[in-house]
């Protein structure tokens, strides 16, 4: 069994967080509890796991990876109104500068390492070229948006490993069906709150208006550390320090978190720009004080507009909601970018890499009873009002 085949098994004994028992907020999942619940969005991951030991920087160990999100099958097209967030700016967004102006996105979205950046937007070009020809004949200029979190700790980034096979791959692949979380993709080698991290995702289905509408989210989690760990509000990080805390960690809090938020809501840019704001909420909760290395970035979009390439008019006629209307958009942004990320927590492995670091994935069985010890308080509390 080689590295990326044994990591794989390793994860078959991870759970989500709500087989652990616990359910973020009172709003009902979509039926995968993804992204991919929002209808038309897709999600494809390619990852490198490869070598181990110490090496000289550019030979590896690799653990690094590709995810992208597809928000719907036709995006230079049928581009979608779109907006963003900066919480903490340490980090990158590449396209996000057009992104912000126009409030359109016409490209997919895609996840990396930081100096990787590059070569998927690269591979992004070079994909969509073959798939528009009308990009290469007619000279026209696509920006695309790759986001960034720094895996160094784990893989070897300075060798630059991706290729743009491997983003032909994620791209290609990308399905609607369940999302695989964890150590995958561009979460390979991202560690969350000192343990591994990596790609969570998570959903909530709406009624509004007598109609039914989906918020989905999917991270790509590398921020915090160990004593800021919260669960459902419960200081897990805090109990699990004592025991977990001893082993050598990243010196400096110079994670990043990137977080998409799609959407079939009908949302103008501004309220997009908005919704994603409250994301950032999101990611507090779970332990994130947006440190001075650390960035905390969010994407959104909505497919309810589309927006043709090619219009034949000079007027788009766009639908959205009322602002008044918004909480419980607000709400739910929130309690599913924290869930993704606890997802992303309880799904991950133990992982080695580069220079013979190690990072412990966070230990389910003490996280359990530590999460049925807070229920039984709650309930307790709960009979004596």
């Amino acid at each position: 069994m080689n590295l990326f085949e044994r990591y794989r098994e390793d994860a078959k004994s991870r759970c989500r967080l709500r087989d652990l028992g616990v359910a973020i907020g009172t709003t009902p999942t979509g039926p995968l509890n993804a992204i991919t619940d929002v209808p038309g969005v897709r999600v494809g991951h390619t990852t490198l796991i490869e070598g181990s030991g110490r090496r000289k920087p550019g030979n590896g160990p690799v653990r690094t990876g590709v995810t992208v999100i597809m928000p719907n099958d036709d995006i230079y097209n049928r581009k979608l109104i779109s907006g963003g967030f900066i919480l903490s700016g340490a980090g990158e967004v590449s396209g996000y500068t057009q992104l912000s102006e126009w409030g359109l996105l016409e490209t997919p979205i895609a996840l990396t390492n930081t100096l990787s950046v590059g070569r998927v937007g690269d591979g992004i070009v070079k994909w969509m070229a073959q798939h528009y020809p009308q990009i290469r004949d007619q000279q026209e200029v696509i920006i695309p948006v790759v986001g960034e979190c720094d895996d160094s700790f784990l893989n070897d980034a300075v060798g630059l490993h991706i290729k743009p096979q491997n983003v032909f791959s994620a791209l290609d692949g990308a399905t609607s069906g369940p999302v695989e979380e964890g150590a995958v993709g561009a979460g390979t080698g991202m560690i969350c709150c000192d343990f591994k991290a990596g790609i969570g995702t998570s959903s909530r289905v709406l009624n509004m208006g007598g109609k039914t509408y989906t918020v989905g989210v999917l991270v790509c989690s590398n921020f915090g550390v160990m004593e800021d760990l919260r669960m459902d509000g419960y200081p897990v990080g805090r109990l699990l320090f004592p025991t977990q805390g001893a082993y050598a960690r990243r010196v400096n809090n110079y994670g990043s978190i990137i977080a998409v938020v799609g959407t079939d809501l009908p949302l103008s840019a501004q309220q997009m720009n908005r919704v994603c704001r409250r994301a950032a909420l999101g990611i507090g909760r779970v332990g994130s004080y947006g440190a001075h290395g650390s960035g905390e970035i969010i994407i959104g979009f909505s497919t309810a507009n589309e927006v043709p390439q090619r219009p034949t008019d000079h007027f788009h006629q766009v639908k959205m909601i009322r602002d008044s209307a918004l909480d419980p958009v607000y709400k739910s942004v929130i309690e599913t970018t924290e869930e993704s990320i606890l997802n992303s927590l309880t799904m991950a492995v133990d992982m080695e890499g580069a220079g013979n670091n190690k990072v412990p994935a966070i230990n389910i069985a003490r996280v359990r009873g530590l999460l049925e010890h807070y229920q039984s308080v709650q309930r307790l509390i709960g009979a004596k009002v």
